[in-house]
């Protein structure tokens, strides 16, 4: 059974709408046609494809509203860098959380602070 992570910690999956399904290689280009779905859900088929977040990114710059999970191969460390592109939720295995607890997560759940951008407006 996979474990959702969240800023709250370690949950399980209570999403009751449709999943798109999207892989780390869609084409940029085909995400509009997304922008009305209830949840996608992009694979990270390795941690060291971040490619994904590319894509989270470019669908909330383009506007989209909906449930938006990392899935996959996501860890600890990307946590961070996954909530700033635009994810709410990474889905690991059990396996993985079993390997990096909640602890782990939680410790980069503050994820909209100390980021480079906010001290760079500061000294602005």
């Amino acid at each position: 059974m996979n474990v959702i992570v969240t800023d709250n910690g370690f949950t399980t999956d209570s999403f009751s709408g449709i999943w798109i399904d999207l892989p780390s290689d869609t084409d940029p280009a085909t995400l509009p046609q997304y922008n009305n779905a209830e949840g996608i859900r992009i694979s990270f088929p390795t941690f060291s494809d971040g490619r994904g977040f590319t894509l989270a990114r470019l669908l909330r710059l383009g506007g989209y509203k909906g449930k938006l999970r990392a899935m996959g191969h996501v860890i600890a460390d990307q946590y961070t860098m996954a909530r700033r592109a635009g994810f709410d939720e990474v889905e690991i295995s059990a396996d993985l959380a079993a390997r990096q607890p909640a602890d782990q997560w939680a410790f980069r759940a503050n994820w909209t602070a100390n980021d480079y951008q906010s001290r760079l407006r500061k000294r602005a």
